[in-house]
């Protein structure tokens, strides 16, 4: 099992650098104005996103459920852990929503401002903080 929670931490911590970056990606291709920058950012915003972002959500989940499996019971009675996994929905969530402001850059179609995506960089912050907190200390 040990093996597996490495390789789970070792997926979520390149799922939250990806989603700490893309973002900031979305900030800086949002105040690029020159055709060349723009069509830059439009591939290494879908190349983060798809190569990087999406495996390793998919893969930190797949070794989660893979921990929960080997004590599913006793991991249901931990109310710390009915938290955590609400807040990985948001996270995956969270997730989701990039893509489709990815798709929304792709086409030239973003209406929100950079003030907007440097706010909305935060909210990966606050969810890892979280879950981080909920996983060590386990508060219920």
């Amino acid at each position: 099992m040990l093996w597996y929670k490495a390789f789970h931490i070792i997926f979520v911590v390149t799922w939250f650098s990806g989603l700490f970056y893309l973002p900031r990606l979305f900030v800086y291709h949002i105040t690029t104005s020159d055709e060349a920058g723009i069509a830059r950012f439009k591939v290494m915003e879908r190349k983060l996103y798809y190569a990087i972002i999406m495996p390793s959500g998919i893969l930190a989940t797949l070794f989660g459920l893979i921990i929960l499996s080997y004590n599913f019971s006793g991991y249901m009675h931990a109310r710390w852990l009915h938290w955590k996994l609400a807040f990985v929905a948001l996270l995956w969530i969270y997730h989701l929503i990039c893509g489709k402001y990815l798709k929304d850059f792709k086409f030239d179609r973003n209406h929100h401002s950079e003030r907007f995506y440097r706010i909305f960089n935060e909210i990966p912050a606050i969810l890892l903080i979280v879950i981080v907190i909920l996983v060590v200390v386990k508060p219920f």
